[in-house]
């Protein structure tokens, strides 16, 4: 059994609850060894390094 509303709830009322469903933007930090931009606690796209240690081999 579904729970009965009391009142009807207007489409404005019903919209400005979603209205802070939107997307954000990433959070980017700077990368330790090269300075790249890229995710924070991941490993670096141009670099291939996390933490100042060599992960990923660079693709050269």
């Amino acid at each position: 059994m579904s729970i009965c509303p009391k009142n009807k709830s207007s489409k404005a009322r019903r919209d400005s609850r979603r209205a802070n469903w939107k997307m954000s933007a990433p959070n980017l930090v700077k990368c330790s060894k090269c300075g790249a931009l890229m995710m924070s606690h991941r490993v670096c796209k141009a670099c291939g390094s996390y933490n100042k240690k060599e992960i990923v081999p660079a693709a050269e």
